[in-house]
């Protein structure tokens, strides 16, 4: 064989951080030991993989050609490795999840799959739908799990469980005695709502479709949590997951309200790259999330 997994992971650190000194960091290696190892992968099959600018590199078509199938052949001898030195099936996995399921779905799963293969190290990232799918893309996550829909020609979007948003208000405002919401309703309410580019925000604009552009938001946060806050102390109205409210629904401190003509039914969907190698403990969190949503 003509190269080295070395050299396989410094061509890929360099693709992820377009900078040969910060590739070299995160591989705890010398800047001179770095480069080295990428001029004599590119020499030994006198080719180029990247563009240079300075200390900063771009892939060329060539390197993006090559950075998944680069990509999966190391995942597989890194799990093969996995196996050998700790005789485990499952190894360690980087998953992304959005706000409302990692924050009250995800850790369920983790649980599991942890309870199952004990001392195995589970990373859950947290974050909108843009940025987790964009780290899928990047081959920073395993897996991610979101509750937005998402077309790009190198995901896999496969689904996984129903969901539904909930408008909601304190239970001391206007309208919460009222047995279903009016457009006009919606229209005169005082808004606050998840931001640009989660997934809760996408289901939302497209189910508020026509009243959107004359609806007053007046806030736009990242956390449902402060979102339950800012609502309880009455600021405005809101919408969000069945799933975050449940809780705060049972409670009464949150009283849901109906809106019937709109439609707030949306899908959880697993985001894999296609490219990306499904090891043995993908597969494993995927049935996970599986029976999850079934029980």
């Amino acid at each position: 064989m003509r190269y080295t997994l070395r050299q396989l992971e410094v061509f890929l650190a360099c693709a992820h951080h377009e900078n040969v000194s910060r590739a070299a960091e995160s591989l705890s290696m010398s800047q001179s030991a770095a480069s080295t190892a990428l001029k004599e992968f590119e020499q030994q099959f006198e080719l180029r993989l990247f563009e240079r600018t300075g200390k900063r590199l771009r892939l060329n078509e060539l390197g993006r050609q090559l950075w998944p199938k680069a990509e999966e052949l190391l995942e597989r001898a890194q799990e093969l490795e996995q196996s050998l030195a700790s005789h485990r099936d499952l190894g360690r996995l980087k998953i992304g999840a959005t706000l409302t399921i990692g924050n009250y779905l995800a850790a369920n799963v983790m649980a599991r799959y942890m309870e199952e293969q004990p001392g195995t190290r589970v990373e859950l990232e947290v974050a909108n739908t843009s940025v987790i799918t964009e780290r899928v893309l990047n081959f920073e996550l395993d897996l991610g799990l979101i509750e937005g829909e998402f077309n790009h020609p190198d995901l896999e979007m496969i689904p996984w469980r129903s969901d539904e948003l909930v408008v909601f208000c304190a239970p001391s405002h206007p309208l919460a005695k009222r047995k279903r919401l009016t457009d006009r309703d919606l229209l005169k309410a005082i808004w606050i709502t998840r931001e640009p580019g989660s997934g809760t925000r996408q289901t939302f604009d497209r189910a508020m479709a026509g009243l959107l552009p004359s609806l007053h938001i007046l806030l736009e946060l990242q956390h449902t949590e402060a979102i339950k806050r800012a609502v309880e102390a009455g600021l405005g109205i809101s919408c969000l997951s069945k799933v975050s409210l449940a809780d705060a629904l049972k409670r009464g401190s949150l009283i849901a309200l109906p809106v019937p003509q709109r439609d707030f039914h949306r899908e959880f969907y697993f985001a894999l790259h296609t490219q990306k190698y499904r090891s043995a403990g993908i597969e494993r969190w995927l049935e996970l999330c599986k029976q999850e949503s079934s029980e």
